[in-house]
């Protein structure tokens, strides 16, 4: 080959190279990835409502085993169903009066929107309470005063002690019953009352005595009054006060009672016949439900049996089935509306009739009692 072509060929050689060089740099400029986009900034979440804070004011111990320990358990039912949408707390063992004020306005003063005072003595100090706070809801139990922001709750426990007066009626030998009582108001005579119709159902014989205490809680006045009752002749006891005093000073003394408020018959399994519970989870629920719907309003709300929140529990195998089979009937009848305990005709222990044959007593009429029927001894204090 010439030196001509040799140089023909090099130059040829050369502008190929050239021209694959700027090949290999225009395909890797079309590979390179487009900058990345610049990373949104985080949003902020939003904040978290505030939990609606409740409050509860007690006027005995949470353990007492029966009223407050009651109230207690529906707290927590409020706790478990709201989880963290609702803080509680609650003061226990309030003396009615001038302490249950300071303590309802403390209460109020932390922010809490909505108060339950669960006791009948708390009435006048909530109310004064409630209207120094508008924004504030009052719920004040068994009372009879309302507010603006101050309504009622109560339950039919004269449902309970009626069934449980069938079962003392079938039970008792010496056919003689006693009665531990709180207070002489209607929601305690309604009690005595009940008690004394369902027995006389089953057993027209049966008579009653009754003891007072005047107090709500107080173990050993109460087993003092059982005790008395029982040196009298009773033998088949219940009580509105809310330990387990009158229970079991029955079981020492080989008598029957029965458990108040709620289950207790751990506490004298030989004497325990049945217990007359309240379940308030329900109500404190739909109460603070209505709060955070605001379909929160003032009214009177009296739940028994046919709403869950009453019933007679527990009831022990040595009852006679005829008296079983009765409270059955009596529980359905609650429910349909079918039956009433308080249907004339109701005569007092002086002879007076207080409601004519086949009239069934109203709310009017259960919120006035003031006396004590046909078979139950003595009288009603201050009447």
């Amino acid at each position: 080959m010439t030196d001509l072509s040799k140089r023909a060929l090099m130059r040829l050689a050369g502008a190929a190279g050239v021209i694959a060089t700027a090949a290999l740099v225009g395909c890797g400029k079309k590979e390179e990835p487009p900058p990345p986009a610049p990373a949104p900034a985080p949003q902020a979440e939003a904040p978290k409502p505030e939990p609606l804070k409740a409050a509860w004011v007690y006027v005995g111990p949470v353990g007492d085993a029966g009223w407050t320990f009651a109230h207690d358990q529906g707290r927590k039912a409020v706790e478990a169903h709201f989880g963290d949408k609702v803080v509680t707390t609650f003061v226990e063992k309030v003396p009615e009066g001038a302490d249950a004020e300071r303590v309802i306005r403390d209460l109020a003063q932390q922010g809490n929107k909505i108060i339950f005072a669960t006791s009948f003595g708390f009435m006048e100090a909530m109310l004064k309470v409630a209207a120094e706070f508008p924004d504030v809801k009052f719920e004040h139990a068994t009372g009879y005063k309302t507010a603006d922001n101050m309504r009622i709750y109560d339950a039919s426990f004269y449902q309970d002690t009626c069934m449980a007066g069938v079962i003392a009626g079938h039970m008792t030998k010496t056919n003689t019953l006693g009665f531990v009582g709180s207070f002489p108001i209607p929601e305690v005579l309604r009690n005595i009352n009940a008690f004394m119709l369902g027995a006389q159902s089953v057993n027209p014989k049966v008579k009653m005595k009754v003891v007072w205490v005047n107090t709500w809680f107080d173990p050993p006045k109460e087993a003092d009054a059982a005790q008395s009752l029982v040196n009298q002749g009773a033998d088949v006891l219940l009580q509105n006060t809310d330990s387990t005093a009158v229970l079991q000073t029955a079981e020492k003394n080989g008598k029957y009672a029965f458990g108040w408020d709620s289950d207790m018959s751990a506490f004298a399994p030989n004497a325990h016949l049945a217990s007359a519970v309240v379940n308030w989870g329900p109500y404190y629920i739909k109460a603070i439900e209505e709060l955070m719907n605001g379909t929160w309003k003032v009214e009177r709300t009296v739940w028994g049996v046919k709403e869950g929140l009453n019933d007679l529990i527990k009831i022990a195998d040595i009852v006679p089935e005829a008296a079983k089979k009765r409270i059955e009937e009596i529980k359905a009848g609650l429910k349909d509306g079918s039956f009433e305990p308080f249907t004339g005709p109701i005569v007092d222990n002086t002879g007076k009739e207080r409601l004519a044959k086949d009239q069934k007593a109203d709310r009017a009429w259960k919120d006035s009692v003031d006396f004590f029927v046909k078979g139950i001894e003595g009288k009603v204090p201050g009447k």
